[in-house]
């Protein structure tokens, strides 16, 4: 642990922007040859990131993972909690469930295991790498928290780590929420803090400059940056936060129109970050019936709570309007994890494994196909193939899911995906139109999606397109660009000066 140096990034509030920090650090580290990994001790996120040995953590560490060039592992986010409705979320422990736990339960009982877990995790990953970006969650500030916290200063104190805090100007009011944050911490954390960043700038630096030089007197700390907000970044947002910048309504300057389904318990929403790089598509999310209109291709993706998500559905009036225009519009629908059991007849849960519910109707869009939930959750990579407008195209992604679905073998359409392993996934209708799948990640195989997207334009006799994205070309030039950017607006020789006196303390 001595060769080990941390470092961790706080924010004033949450989407401040402490996981792309954390992210380009990572990449930033690893390009000057450091074996590096990221932390998050614990982390609250419905979407989940699936290491090779089939555990799930938090889908943020998997990302910087690869930006540090490493093999994720569950060490670098031992505690995932994964809301399953008011006040009440699965506790994923070493990327395995423990249990469903209240809120005040998980505080009270779990707290000293959580602890003892964390320091665990955090001494294992300090002997094998020669950095540590630590990130936390929401903010220090969050007075009523503080007592029993295992995410923010609990976790700076333990691994004896400078901290740099996080402030967004793009949302406003960066300076009060910087200052408020440093004036409520206690005066040991305090000291902890080695300076400010300031995200997602836009705008002329030298406005900003009489505030930044206020700042430093006021407080005695640094600006140790000030990061520009940067366009078009291909990275996997963490948050749900970032599904308010997606539009609910068409855009007709577009050739495809794609309309996701956003329920309250929406998981890996992330699954439809390819369909957003194609320049031909509009990808909307959802709420209402009256915001659906007539697109192209419907989507419906994963989620926490299939019974739940599936009422709100009802209650809406959004469950009818879909099956209105799949069976008459003969628009294409696609279901993924959840979102495919809702295609179904119907999804019961006879133990209550999320939802007070025992039994749903589904879409009935895929007849004779009835989904049991079960405690077992299926964690697991996987490949295979796909058959689709005459051509065989290889798939790959990872399946995250509770719940065993049985469709009756003389029923229309078939399996859609032959796995590698010989078993086979989900369904496609004879007219393809109908898809649902476990598979996450089935849009990023480029494949798939061109042949899938290029159907489309057919169908609505628009041009297809052959110039379509290489996604995770695309991702990687993402990774470099975001610490590329970053590197040359922060104070790195500071922080890394900074580092080396927090380790000789």
């Amino acid at each position: 642990m001595a060769n080990c140096l941390p470092i961790m990034v706080q924010g004033t509030h949450s989407d401040a922007g402490k996981s792309l920090l954390v992210t380009a650090l990572c990449r930033i580290f690893s390009n000057k040859g450091l074996r590096t990994a990221p932390f998050k001790s614990q982390n609250m996120a419905l979407n989940s990131y699936i290491t090779i040995d089939g555990k799930e953590i938090g889908r943020a560490q998997g990302v910087q993972a690869e930006a540090a060039r490493i093999q994720a592992t569950t060490y670098m986010n031992p505690i995932l909690i994964k809301p399953e409705g008011e006040n009440r979320s699965q506790i994923v422990v070493h990327g395995k469930p423990l249990r469903t736990m209240q809120a005040g339960e998980y505080r009270e009982d779990f707290y000293e295991y959580g602890k003892q877990l964390i320091k665990e995790s955090f001494s294992k990953l300090a002997t094998d790498y020669e950095r540590i970006v630590i990130e936390g969650a929401g903010s220090p500030a969050e007075i009523n928290l503080n007592e029993r916290e295992l995410v923010n200063m609990s976790v700076a104190d333990m691994a004896k780590a400078p901290v740099i805090l996080v402030g967004d100007i793009d949302k406003g009011g960066v300076f009060a929420s910087l200052v408020g944050t440093l004036q409520l911490l206690a005066p040991d954390d305090r000291q902890r803090i080695i300076g400010v960043v300031i995200n997602k700038f836009r705008g002329d630096l030298a406005l900003l400059q009489p505030g930044l030089d206020w700042f430093e007197d006021y407080t005695s700390l640094p600006v140790l940056g000030v990061i520009p907000f940067v366009e078009d970044l291909t990275i996997d947002a963490e948050d749900s936060l970032a599904l308010a910048n997606y539009e609910s309504g068409p855009n007709l300057t577009k050739a495809l129109d794609i309309a996701v389904l956003h329920y309250p318990r929406i998981a890996n929403f992330t699954d439809i970050d390819p369909l957003v790089l194609e320049h031909d598509c509009h990808v909307r999310f959802v709420k209402k019936r009256s915001e659906l209109g007539t697109p192209d291709m419907i989507v419906l993706p994963g989620t926490k709570n299939t019974l739940e998500d599936l009422q709100y559905l009802r209650d809406n009036g959004i469950t009818e309007a879909v099956i209105e225009l799949v069976e008459k519009e003969g628009t294409r629908i696609v279901g993924i994890c959840g979102g495919y059991q809702m295609l179904g007849t119907s999804v019961m849960d006879p133990s209550h494994i999320e939802s007070a519910h025992r039994r749903m109707e589904g879409f009935n869009l895929i007849k004779h196909m009835t989904t049991t939930l079960t405690a077992h959750k299926r964690t697991v990579l996987v490949s295979g193939q796909v058959q689709l407008s005459g051509h065989i195209l290889p798939v790959d992604g990872y399946e995250i899911h509770m719940g065993r679905t049985d469709r009756d073998s003389n029923s229309y359409g078939s399996h859609f995906i032959h796995l590698s392993d010989g078993e086979k996934d989900g369904f496609i209708s004879e007219d393809e139109r109908i898809i649902g799948t476990y598979l996450h990640g089935i849009f990023a195989n480029d494949e798939f999606r061109h042949t899938l997207l290029n159907k489309l334009c057919e169908k609505k006799g628009r041009p297809v397109t052959y110039d379509r994205c290489l996604y995770q070309s695309v991702r990687e030039k993402s990774l470099s660009t975001l610490a590329d950017v970053v590197e040359s607006h922060l104070n790195m020789a500071l922080i890394e000066q900074k580092m080396d006196a927090f380790s000789k303390q």
